[in-house]
């Protein structure tokens, strides 16, 4: 039979991955590949994210050999050395064709687009389809033909789009391959293994996946809108880990959950087209994963320091829904999604601290970490990406503390050393006095910090370098 190599990137599924389909389609055998890239900014992912590919990759390999295959493991050494890896097995095997689904990160598109260049000059077949998104960036414009910057006519743009049913096609596959990388030997556990929890509170398999893909059609997404910003309740699906790296399909979600009424599509499946518009925004402003959107924010007079850096990554903040989010996010490879808007406020605007140190936080611990979302997310906090919160919105870490986790259960488990505080003062325990504080097993300095700023101080001081860059740049 005609062999046909499927390169797998950020879509490690068998189910609903439209290159597979099209090859099986076509009735060719195929040859499953995986190449760890050296280089390329959307490989270049921080260790929780390597934690959740090395299993993600352990778990497609079982399934690939179960159907009768093997996934064949690569690991670029050098610039160029994708393309000759790609050329050997093409000449090895005898393959006729290269199939991909597409990725849309710059530094991807070059890769993929010379690859496939290359390839075609030597008479090989190659096709790229559809990636893990509802709707390709470069057919969605505004009226003018343009890219959108802002989301809600983006949404309204894009939801009347039909998205396309998921389908899974029976895969052949070529059962004789020779020699291929063990999954180990590609180096993607943490050499310090900080990810010891981890497993306590992920299954990253595809039957993970599918697991809390069913939880999130029969307990979340019709509550979505009211539960999903209570950080102590199961209210968002957390599937973000899966759909990272494509071990659930954009499609399988959207399908799943589109015939709970118009409430699941207001609320939790516009999180979707939210994504999207992430993905968007970083295919028609590149530039924007790591510099200002607006390029003038950046000559934005952040205070840089740090010590106050390293107290906000450790959780050591003084200020409890702060501390319990960044300590939940090192536990447990995740964060709230309320939480993370909480503390990226806290980190740019109280602590001045610029927009891409936290980005480059997230991306080393968060198991979600997307290179669009996260780039879109901390420019939100920032004020200066697209549809952004303004500069002079902050959030009172307080006050944010009481609203959404009112009784401090959140607080508590994460900070256990301030859970017999009463729930008045969980969110300032500093208002207690000293013997107060004694008498719930608290020392401020000691067994918790105090405060590294002070709210109002920490206010004023953002809103006077708001006004001083203004100054600048109008």
């Amino acid at each position: 039979m005609k062999k046909c190599i499927v390169w797998l990137r950020n879509d490690l599924r068998l189910q609903d991955n439209l290159a597979l389909n099209a090859a099986a389609s076509l009735g060719y055998e195929i040859i499953p590949i995986y190449i760890l890239e050296e280089g390329n900014q959307a490989s270049n992912i921080g260790e929780a994210s390597q934690w959740w590919l090395h299993h993600a990759l352990v778990d497609l390999s079982q399934q690939i050999k179960q159907a009768g295959g093997k996934l064949v493991l690569l690991k670029q050494s050098k610039q160029g050395d994708l393309l000759e890896q790609l050329e050997n097995l093409i000449e090895q095997y005898q393959a006729e064709a290269v199939y991909w689904n597409r990725r849309y990160e710059p530094e991807s598109i070059k890769i993929d687009t010379l690859v496939k260049e290359k390839l075609k000059l030597s008479g090989i077949e190659v096709t790229s389809f559809v990636g893990n998104i509802l709707n390709e960036p470069q057919v969605i414009k505004n009226k003018s033909g343009k890219p959108f910057q802002v989301f809600t006519p983006f949404w309204k743009s894009t939801k009347v789009h039909p998205v396309q049913a998921p389908k899974t096609e029976k895969l052949i596959f070529f059962g004789e391959i020779q020699n291929t990388l063990n999954i180990d030997s590609l180096g993607l556990l943490p050499s310090f293994r900080w990810d010891a929890k981890f497993h306590l509170y992920w299954e990253p398999t595809r039957d993970g996946a599918e697991k809390k893909l069913t939880e999130t059609h029969s307990e979340i997404a019709k509550d979505y809108l009211e539960t999903r910003d209570i950080p102590s309740l199961s209210g968002t699906s957390m599937l973000a880990p899966w759909l990272h790296y494509g071990q659930l399909s954009v499609r399988e979600i959207y399908a799943k959950l589109s015939d709970l009424g118009e409430e699941v599509h207001i609320g939790y499946l516009r999180q979707l087209y939210w994504r999207d518009f992430a993905h968007h925004l970083m295919y028609h402003f590149p530039h924007s994963l790591k510099d200002c959107l607006r390029k003038e924010y950046e000559f934005f007079p952040w205070n840089y320091d740090e010590n106050l850096a390293v107290k906000w990554q450790k959780g050591e903040t003084g200020y409890p829904i702060i501390d319990a989010g960044m300590r939940q996010l090192w536990e447990t490879g995740w964060m709230h999604n309320r939480v993370r808007m909480i503390v990226a406020s806290f980190l740019v605007k109280h602590l001045l601290q610029d927009w891409r140190t936290g980005q480059a936080w997230f991306d080393h611990t968060l198991l979600d970490a997307d290179l669009a979302n996260n780039a879109m997310g901390w420019q939100w906090s920032a004020g200066c990406g697209a549809d952004a919160a303004p500069y002079f919105r902050v959030f009172n870490p307080v006050l944010q503390g009481e609203k959404f986790d009112p009784d401090g259960d959140y607080v508590k488990k994460y900070l256990p050393e301030l859970s017999k505080l009463p729930k008045k003062y969980i969110h300032k325990p500093w208002e207690l006095n000293e013997i107060e504080l004694k008498m719930y097993g608290v020392e401020l300095g000691v067994d918790y910090p105090e405060p590294i700023v002070e709210l109002r101080a920490g206010r004023d001081q953002a809103l006077a370098a708001f006004k001083k860059f203004k100054s600048q740049t109008y």
